[in-house]
Formats: structure tokens, sequence, C-alpha cells
């Protein structure tokens, strides 16, 4: 399956840089593109792509606003947001993850890497390495949230929480199923469970849920 892609970014030479990247992929093209996120938001809703690369800081609306429309759009449950951030310059990070982002990226990432992020996001992961997501989450989750749609972590039983402690370290189904002595599809059948029971999107909604909730602390990784 070819990966369809919208770019989204007021820097109209990123956005070319991007382009001449994702098409050099064999699985991707380049759908549409956007200069705000305003514009984002409309060309997701006319091209209908199965993810957005999406910048953060936009004119007209930002990309925190634009994944939050997307993804509260029923008609654009299948698309996908990866948004981009600075790391330590970008504060809003953790709200482009509650607004239904599946994951972030670094704009200075290496080329292969964005491909790589690409496919993950595409494919239904969460793009979240153990230590960006753990200092991010320390320094900008104290701000009030917006819950999940579902029930808290009290309604898991014990070994699904362990579960989500380790998805918000970042594991993926194959690294959780070795630290618990399960199989890889045991692993991703609790994880789905999870999702189902919290209500979350996505292993991103589910690592805030885990920060928020306690069941995982800051500076515990």
């Amino acid at each position: 399956m070819t990966i369809r892609v919208l770019l989204a970014d007021d820097q109209t030479l990123v956005r070319a840089a991007f382009a001449m990247l994702v098409e050099s992929a064999r699985d991707m093209e380049v759908v549409g593109e956007a200069g705000s996120g305003r514009e984002a938001v409309g060309a997701a809703r006319e091209v209908r792509p199965d993810l957005v690369v999406m910048d953060i800081r936009m004119p007209d609306l930002d990309g925190i606003e634009a994944t939050r429309l997307i993804a509260a759009d029923e008609e654009l449950a299948g698309v996908r947001v990866l948004v981009l951030t600075t790391y330590d310059t970008d504060e809003n990070i953790v709200e482009a993850l509650r607004a239904g982002a599946s994951g972030f990226l670094v704009k200075d990432t290496r080329p292969a890497d964005l491909l790589d992020a690409i496919r993950t996001v595409a494919a239904g992961e969460a793009l979240l390495s153990p230590g960006p997501t753990a200092r991010l989450i320390e320094r900008f989750l104290r701000s009030p949230s917006v819950p999940v749609a579902g029930g808290g972590p009290e309604c898991l039983s014990d070994r699904e929480r362990e579960v989500l402690a380790l998805v918000a370290r970042g594991l993926n189904n194959t690294e959780i199923a070795e630290a618990l002595g399960l199989s890889p599809l045991t692993a991703k059948t609790h994880v789905s469970r999870i999702m189902g029971k919290l209500g979350a999107r996505d292993r991103a909604q589910l690592v805030i849920v885990a920060y928020e909730s306690g069941t995982v602390t800051p500076g515990t990784l």
C-alpha cells in the first residue's frame, strides 16, 4: 500500500524538502500541502490522507488546534497526525498529543528517520521515544488536561496496569512481551484491550493517561 501524506508547514522550503523526501520513497506519495493549520484541516477533509505531517507553529490556526479538529472529525477517523517539534523549545508538544496526535518528530531529524516515523504512525503505532517523552511530560503535564472518554486505570487488571506502565516508557509490543514473559500477540491484545477500556485513540493517549493518573510518574524512567 502507498501511504498518502499531507504536509503542513508554513515554511515553503521546509515543505518542498519534505515533499522531495517523501516522494523518493516507493511506498509513499504527497497528496497535498498546507501553509497554515486551517489549510491543513481543509486539505485533510478534501484529500483524506493516511497521515498529516503537522508543524505546531503556523499562522491562522496552529498545529495543535488543527490536530484537535482533525481528531474530532468522525469522517477523518482514519487520518493520523505526526507533529513536528524542536523538543527543548516547543512547550506545546504534550497538548498536541492530548489533541489527538499520534507522535512527534524533531524538525532536524535525519531523512531516513522521517520516513520510518511516517511508516510507524501510518501503521497505527505511536512514535514515542522514552527519553524525550519522559522529559516533556515531566515539564509540561502539570497543566489542566482534557480526559479521555473511557474510564480510569482503576478499571484495569494488575497485568493491564503493568502493560500500561511499559507503554508509557516507550516500549513496543515485542519489548513489552519480553519484559513480562508474554508472547507478542498477547502483549498486543493487552494493549488493545487497555485502549478500549480507557477510550484511548492510540498509544500516545495511553502515555498521557498513565502519567496523569499517577500510574507512571515523571523521573521514573
